[in-house]
């Protein structure tokens, strides 16, 4: 039965749809009063997490409440809200994003944060690319200034999402385009049934200034979640929530080519460990895992699983930060802190 309303309130709260996400799930065990796990408090649905180069400070998304986009401190695990905040900026970049109407929240409308990537730049200065959902279905980006006592946010653009795509993840390209996941249409209960049952209901877009949104051949998925892209630029990496797997999906050839491996859970977000390995985060029968795959040799191992409980559910990222995998959660107040080993 834990599964089960565990299943349902997937299907309710990860991304599925453009509406505005639930209020946080009241957890129960206060978040200050936890024992026995290591947690960063303060959080709005955590869903995705990423650390910023010289390794002081966490991003991470908020998909429930007031959601923009949150900045942690890795010294002192206190959280600060980047954006909207007074710190924060516009300078839209209108010949990049030219079709984009303005800021996210524009007129009081909801910005809830999901998807993350982070596209390293020189001097400090990075670009963030952020699923966003709420008053529209986007992916928005910002520059991050890291050179101050504590890293500003200014929003640049933004490429909104044709209908019915329900974004997830984003991963940005070397030209100034990105790739994207649709994880589930909007407005389309029967792709709901598809989901849960592993049926391909999405797939993989790719965006580029010149000629906007493009579906991607041969991507189609059943719940197209976390994306990545190898080091050299010929391969796709995708989590594939509803099917519980995980596949690469050959780039630039005529004819794409596809392996897939199960992995026995709802597979989340997928991002680059310190070995050059991928790590894959996501829900199995009441329990968060987390396992290190190894896309060239198409192999899993698992690193963690743990048993969901009142501190701490639903894990959907893993990131290292240290000496801890820091894991986050659509859903609740909190970032669980674990052995990296």
């Amino acid at each position: 039965m834990m599964f089960l309303r565990l299943l349902l309130g997937l299907v309710l709260a990860t991304s599925l749809s453009a509406q505005a996400p639930p209020p946080p799930a009241p957890p129960t065990q206060a978040c200050a009063a936890v024992t026995g796990l290591q947690v960063v408090c303060d959080q709005q649905g955590p869903e995705d997490l990423l650390l910023l180069p010289g390794a002081q400070w966490v991003v991470a998304g908020a998909y429930t409440g007031t959601g923009g986009v949150r900045l942690i401190s890795v010294r002192d695990r206190t959280s600060v809200t980047a954006y909207p905040s007074p710190s924060a900026t516009n300078r839209p970049d209108s010949k990049t994003y030219p079709a984009c109407p303005g800021p996210p929240g524009t007129g009081g409308a909801a910005f809830t944060s999901h998807g993350l990537y982070l596209q390293e730049g020189r001097g400090g200065i990075h670009k963030l690319f952020v699923v966003g959902h709420g008053g529209r279905e986007a992916i928005e980006v910002f520059e991050i200034d890291a050179r101050a006592k504590t890293p500003t946010f200014t929003w640049i653009g933004c490429a909104i999402a044709p209908d019915p795509i329900g974004l997830n993840s984003v991963r940005a390209l070397a030209d100034g385009g990105f790739i994207a996941t649709n994880f589930l249409s909007r407005g389309r209960p029967a792709d709901r049934e598809q989901l849960m049952s592993g049926g391909r209901n999405g797939e993989l877009w790719e965006w580029h200034t010149a000629s906007g949104w493009q579906k991607v051949p041969g991507s189609e998925a059943s719940g197209a979640n976390g994306i990545e892209i190898s080091k050299d630029g010929r391969w796709y990496y995708v989590a594939a929530w509803g099917s519980q797997s995980f596949f690469r999906l050959s780039r630039g050839g005529a004819t794409p080519v596809r392996n897939e491996i199960p992995l026995g859970f709802r597979v989340d977000n997928i991002h680059w460990g310190r070995n050059g390995k991928l790590l894959a985060t996501g829900q199995g029968m009441g329990a968060s895992v987390v396992v290190e795959i190894d896309p060239a040799a198409m192999t899993a191992r698992q690193l963690v699983r743990r048993p969901d409980d009142g501190s701490f559910s639903a894990g959907t990222v893993a990131v290292e930060v240290g000496d801890r995998l820091w894991i986050g959660s659509f859903q609740g107040d909190r970032i669980a802190l674990l052995p990296l080993r």
